[in-house]
């Protein structure tokens, strides 16, 4: 298994401290960077950022990789060349993943001007037409989401493998069906191996080598000797993913993928204080530690590299994702020395 970490705009790095940190990466073994894409800092020149400052210390320098990119945000050929660009400029070591967004709530296609289209078909267009661009291909393509009528990149890069963002049992199986690899999230080791499965299976049904695709995951990591503030930490970041808006399908995105691990009725009561008024620090104390505890780590230094193994069974790549107690970038060095060597 190989172990990488993962740092987003929450924890609110200077270009300066991303470098830093992508050398104090390649210093303690982490063999690759990761950080999610959106309305933030452009993650395709952090990775290039990192990357310039690993191979400083490491020959070559170390993978980055994007998980995810949300597609709406991107035509299929400006997402292939930014990818194929860093793919080149590294050599290789770049990798692209990509995902729906919010694609599945009308908020978020209303915001962003979007058509009402389901998540399935929106990423089998992306994942099919990006990766044969990458592949230097002219794509002739008609789809739900895609029209291309002789599409190329002007140059060839590197391969670029492309990863896709998923979580139900559709997503998992276009994963394995057509992608490089899948990337999950919040994921208890068993809901890991389920997805393992289905991808497998997706895999075998189109004659792939179940083997190829490969299985990674964002794993949360709040380091601190302050407990309680590291749980208040981790229980916050969870709660913005987990909990549905109100007038949402309860069935979907993440909300139907923390249902699938028994967080149901955890969540519904929880929303049902949200909705009476509650305040996020009433939501964050009546979150159970113990359901905390099955899809990140929170504590002290001295129990991270232990429980992040045991939630990284299953799988080819762990990314250690810094939620940050304090400081960003001193969470981010006390979980990249706490999980070192995991």
């Amino acid at each position: 298994m190989d172990v990488g970490v993962g740092l987003d705009a929450t924890l609110g790095l200077s270009f300066d401290q991303h470098r830093a940190l992508a050398r104090e990466a390649a210093r303690l073994g982490y063999t690759s960077l990761w950080t999610p894409a959106g309305l933030a800092q452009d993650a395709f020149q952090i990775c290039a950022q990192w990357w310039m400052a690993s191979r400083e210390i490491v020959p070559g320098g170390l993978f980055t990789g994007i998980s995810v990119v949300p597609v709406p945000l991107w035509t299929p050929v400006q997402l292939a060349a930014s990818a194929g660009t860093v793919g080149e400029l590294t050599g290789g070591r770049f990798i692209l993943g990509i995902g729906s967004g919010g694609v599945h709530e009308p908020g978020y296609r209303r915001r962003l001007g979007l058509p009402d289209i389901a998540p399935l078909p929106l990423m089998r267009d992306y994942l099919l037409t990006v990766r044969r661009l990458l592949a230097g291909e002219a794509v002739d393509y008609v789809g739900a989401a895609v029209t291309l009528h002789g599409a190329r990149l002007g140059f060839q890069p590197p391969p670029v493998p492309v990863y896709l963002g998923a979580l139900g049992p559709r997503m998992l199986d276009l994963a394995g069906e057509a992608a490089d690899g899948v990337l999950l999230n919040w994921c208890s080791p068993s809901q890991v191996a389920w997805s393992r499965q289905i991808v497998a299976e997706g895999a075998r049904r189109a004659g792939r080598d179940p083997s190829a695709v490969r299985i990674a995951e964002y794993i949360r990591v709040c380091v601190d000797e302050d407990v309680e503030a590291a749980r208040r930490a981790l229980t916050r970041a969870v709660l913005g993913y987990a909990l549905a808006r109100p007038g949402t399908d309860k069935r979907l995105g993440y909300r139907g993928h923390f249902a699938r691990m028994g967080f149901d009725q955890v969540l519904r009561d929880l929303e049902e204080r949200r909705d009476r008024g509650a305040s996020e620090a009433e939501l964050i104390e009546a979150f159970p530690p113990e359901l905390l505890r099955q899809i990140g780590y929170y504590g002290p230094a001295a129990g991270a590299r232990e429980a992040f193994r045991t939630l990284a069974a299953g799988l080819d790549l762990a990314i250690v994702r810094v939620v940050a107690a304090r400081s960003g970038y001193a969470s981010a060095l006390a979980a990249m020395h706490a999980c070192a060597g995991a």
